[in-house]
């Protein structure tokens, strides 16, 4: 006898040995939903209490961006507001020191004005003289400035804009009055640029 003989027969299998399934079975198993998993068949595995918090979050989160933008538009509000009132400070502060400037240049004037009063009260400025156009030039250039002049004879006495020099008692007086204007006061706007220096009749005792 040859060893072809004793050779086991093909598709037979030995005893006690296992049945394999085919392909078949096995892709049907596959494709068959009741032989997956109890946790496959449950989708992704999400519980209520899952959901619910995570519900709960998404609100935690939007109340959270809800305040802060409020805030946000309460600092932009305040902001604007601080650089409005800075701007306002620093545009009243230009022009006081414009003022001020402008005052400084001025003050140069005030002794030819003077010159120019005394001038006049001695009659050195005849009109139509020389002298008398270079004055009336003069003043014209002070008044485009804006320089006023301040004090005359009659007017009440006020502390804050005159300058007394000496006070006459006056019988009959009932307040304090100018009774005659040495210097001449001048301002520029708000600025003072010479008080007044007058002689101040008063009451008599």
């Amino acid at each position: 006898m040859t060893d072809k003989d004793f050779e086991e027969p093909q598709g037979e299998q030995p005893d006690g040995a296992e049945v394999q399934p085919d392909a078949e079975g096995s892709a049907a198993d596959a494709a068959d939903p009741a032989a997956q998993p109890a946790e496959a068949a449950d989708g992704d595995g999400l519980t209520v209490d899952d959901i619910l918090g995570a519900e709960q979050t998404d609100e935690a989160a939007e109340a959270e961006k809800s305040d802060y933008e409020t805030q946000l538009l309460h600092d932009l509000k305040r902001l604007q507001a601080e650089y409005a009132n800075y701007r306002r400070r620093t545009e009243e502060q230009r022009e006081i020191e414009i003022a001020r400037a402008r005052g400084e240049a001025v003050k140069g004037l005030l002794p030819v004005l003077d010159d120019l009063d005394r001038a006049e009260k001695h009659g050195d400025l005849g009109e139509g003289s020389p002298f008398s156009a270079v004055g009336a030039k003069l003043r014209a250039v002070a008044e485009r400035l804006g320089v006023v002049a301040y004090g005359a004879a009659g007017e009440e006495f006020d502390p804050q804009r005159h300058e007394a020099i000496f006070q006459q008692p006056v019988p009959g007086a009932t307040e304090s009055t100018i009774l005659e204007v040495v210097e001449v006061g001048y301002r520029l706007g708000d600025v003072e640029l010479r008080p007044a220096k007058v002689v101040v009749a008063v009451p008599a005792e």
